[in-house]
């Protein structure tokens, strides 16, 4: 992780885990900290991830799991949809996605 004091104290709240406390103070640059944290490089694909998972979140009030996400990219990359995501987020899709795009810590969910 590259975070400098200054802008650690810039950051949000988040938990011990390091999912913010409250989802409402995400912005985009809040999600390159949280990517940095995570050795994830923002690249188009996960960003396309990250707005899906929010713009979920916000219609439905739960994160997406892993089915959903999959679903939403087989439009753009085909049938290779699911090894794109894992290899995207390689620790968890469900985990590094909801923590980067904001979400609090899902109690539980399915990894696909």
């Amino acid at each position: 992780m590259n975070q400098t004091p200054e802008l650690a104290a810039l950051m949000p709240e988040r938990d011990a885990e390091g999912y913010l406390v409250e989802p409402g103070d995400w912005n985009e640059e809040v999600a390159k900290v949280l990517a940095d944290g995570e050795d994830i490089q923002l690249n188009d694909d996960h960003w396309d991830i990250i707005r899906f998972m929010r713009d979920y979140y916000e219609e439905h009030q739960v994160a997406a799991d892993a089915r959903f996400v999959i679903k939403h990219l087989e439009a753009r990359m085909g049938k290779d949809a699911r090894k794109r995501l894992f290899e995207l987020f390689p620790y968890g899709h469900v985990k590094q996605t909801c923590k980067i795009a904001g979400m609090r810590r899902p109690r539980a969910w399915s990894t696909g």
